[in-house]
C-alpha cells in the first residue's frame, strides 16, 4: 500500500503525506460508528446542537493557523482569509432550524388514535469532501448529519488531507466522541468496498462526474442513499437593462476567485449584442487588475492552482479554443508568475462557440468565454445547451423577467444579480450531469434522516 501524498501547488513540494487505511481496519471504522450511533442520537438535540456549534468554535480558535494550511493545501491567496463566515452561517442556521424540521408532523391526536409523521436518523453518513472549499462543502453535511443523530465518516480529499484532521481535532476537543465522528484516508478500492458492504446509510459526495458515476456503481444494489454534487459549467446572462459595472464586477469575480475553482463559479457568459463590446472592455480591464503570485504574498489576488495537472487541463482546453478560432484577450506575458505549472495566468476568450469544449465541459480555472446574444431566447437556448446544471446568474433590472427566465433554465439555482454564494437557508442542488440530492435548507436534514411513520391506536376495539 503506497501514501498518499499530498503536493502543494505553492512550490510543488510534498507537504504531508499519510497511510490509507488497511482494508481491515477501515471496515472495524465503520464498525464503530454503527455501534456509537444509538447512544448518539438517543442524546437530547439540544445537547447535540450544542456539541456541534462548541466543534466549530474550537475550530475557529485556530483560524489564521488553518488559513496558511488552506494555502499550502490549495493555494488560496492568504489576503482572502478562510471560509468561517460561511461555515458559521451554515451551522448555525441549520442548528437554528433543526428542531422544527425534526419535530414529529402530527396527523391526529384524539381519544382513538394518535398518528404522526417522525423524522429518524438514518445511520452511519459517509461525507467524501473535495479540496476547492474543504470546509465549508464538508460543514454543509456534517453539521445537520451529526445534529440529526447519525455518526459520520469523514473522507477528505487528498489535496486538503489536513482538514479532515483539523475538523476531527475540533469537534474532539468539544466533546464529540471519537466514534461519533471519525476521520479516516482511504484508498479509493477501500472506499467502494466499504460503499459496497453496506457500511453506510447515506453518502454526500462532491467532486468529478467520474467519481460521482464510480459513487454510484458502488453503490448499485446496496439501497444506500446517495448525494452527489458533481461538475458545473455555470452561466451568466446580462440582458439589455442590466447594471453594467455590476455584472462586470460580480461576474469576473465569479469566473476568476480561487483560481476560478468553485462549485458554482462562473464559467461561461452571455451578453446581449447591445452591451456586448462594452462588457467585453471592462472585462479586459478587471482582469487586468489581477495579480498572480505565491498565496503567502499579500499582494496576490490570484494564487496557484490546487494541482499542476488540474492547470494542464484548462490550458489545453484554452489551445484547443484558440486553434479552432477563439480570441485569447489576455496577455499571459502580463502575468510573469505563470510558471507552465500550478500557477496559470487568467485569460478571457471571445469568438467562442459551442463546439468548443471551454464552453462544453467543466474547465475549473480561471478562464471564461464570452458570447454576444440577440434575445432572451437565444440566452437560455445557451444557457441549457450544456450537461450540467447547478446555478445560473442572471443580470437585469427586471425581477419577474429574471423568475421568468429562471424559470426555463435546467438549473438547481437561479441567481438575479449576484453569483457564486449559497444561501444556507435555500436547498444547494442540481439537475443532470451535476448530480442528485441536495444539502442546506431544511431539505438538507431530509437527507440525512428518514421519515417514520407511527400510527398508534388506543383503544383494542
Amino acid at each position: 500500500m503506497k501514501p498518499i501524498q499530498l503536493i502543494s501547488p505553492v512550490d510543488g513540494s510534498v507537504w504531508i503525506e499519510r497511510m490509507p487505511l488497511a482494508r481491515e481496519a477501515a471496515f472495524a471504522a465503520a464498525a464503530r460508528a454503527k455501534a456509537a450511533q444509538k447512544a448518539w442520537a438517543a442524546r437530547p438535540l439540544e445537547e447535540r446542537i450544542a456539541l456541534v456549534k462548541a466543534g466549530v468554535a474550537k475550530l475557529m480558535e485556530k483560524k489564521d493557523q488553518l488559513v496558511e494550511e488552506l494555502a499550502w493545501q490549495m493555494g488560496r491567496p492568504v489576503r482572502f482569509g478562510g471560509e468561517w463566515g460561511g461555515v458559521n452561517d451554515r451551522t448555525n442556521y441549520m442548528a437554528d432550524i433543526a428542531a422544527k424540521t425534526l419535530a414529529p408532523e402530527i396527523i391526529e391526536d384524539g381519544a382513538t388514535f394518535k398518528r404522526y409523521l417522525a423524522r429518524e436518523a438514518v445511520g452511519v453518513v459517509f461525507i467524501v469532501a473535495p479540496w476547492n472549499y474543504p470546509y465549508l462543502t464538508t460543514i454543509n453535511t456534517l453539521a445537520p448529519a451529526l445534529i440529526a443523530g447519525n455518526t459520520v465518516i469523514l473522507k477528505h480529499a487528498s489535496q486538503t488531507l489536513r482538514v479532515g484532521e483539523r475538523l476531527a481535532e475540533a469537534f474532539h476537543a468539544a466533546g464529540i466522541p471519537e466514534d461519533v465522528f471519525q476521520n479516516v484516508v482511504l484508498d479509493h478500492d477501500t472506499t467502494e468496498a466499504l460503499i459496497q458492504a453496506r457500511c453506510f446509510n447515506f453518502v454526500n459526495f462532491t467532486g468529478s462526474v467520474r467519481g460521482g458515476v464510480a459513487m454510484e456503481k458502488a453503490a448499485a444494489g446496496t439501497f444506500t442513499g446517495l448525494g452527489l454534487e458533481l461538475g458545473g459549467k455555470d452561466p451568466g446572462y446580462v440582458r439589455a437593462d442590466a447594471d453594467l459595472d455590476a455584472a462586470v464586477d460580480s461576474l469576473m469575480d465569479g469566473a476568476m476567485y480561487n483560481a476560478g475553482q468553485c462549485c458554482c463559479g462562473i464559467e461561461r457568459i452571455y451578453v446581449h449584442e447591445s452591451l456586448y463590446d462594452a462588457f467585453v472592455e471592462k472585462a479586459v480591464a478587471w482582469v487586468g487588475g489581477l495579480k498572480l503570485g505565491n498565496p503567502f504574498d499579500a499582494a496576490s489576488t490570484l494564487g496557484p492552482m490546487a494541482n499542476a495537472r488540474f492547470a494542464a487541463v484548462v490550458r489545453g482546453q484554452i489551445a484547443e479554443a484558440i486553434a479552432a478560432g477563439a480570441k485569447p484577450l489576455i496577455d499571459p506575458a502580463a502575468f510573469p508568475a505563470d510558471d507552465g505549472g500550478a500557477y496559470l495566468a487568467p485569460q478571457i476568450l471571445v469568438n467562442v462557440d459551442h463546439s468548443m469544449r471551454v464552453m462544453m465541459e467543466e474547465s475549473f480555472g480561471p478562464v471564461v468565454g464570452i458570447m454576444p446574444v440577440k434575445d432572451d431566447a437565444e440566452a437560455i437556448k445557451l444557457m441549457n445547451d450544456s450537461p450540467y446544471g447547478l446555478t445560473c446568474s442572471i443580470w437585469t433590472t427586471d425581477a419577474e423577467a429574471a423568475a421568468e427566465i429562471g424559470g426555463q433554465i435546467e438549473t438547481g439555482t437561479v441567481f438575479m444579480n449576484r453569483c457564486d454564494y449559497l444561501d444556507p437557508a435555500l436547498c444547494w442542488t442540481g439537475c443532470k450531469d451535476t448530480g442528485r440530492g441536495g444539502s442546506l435548507s431544511y431539505l438538507g436534514f431530509h437527507s440525512v434522516t428518514r421519515p417514520k411513520s407511527y400510527h398508534l391506536k388506543k383503544v383494542t376495539k
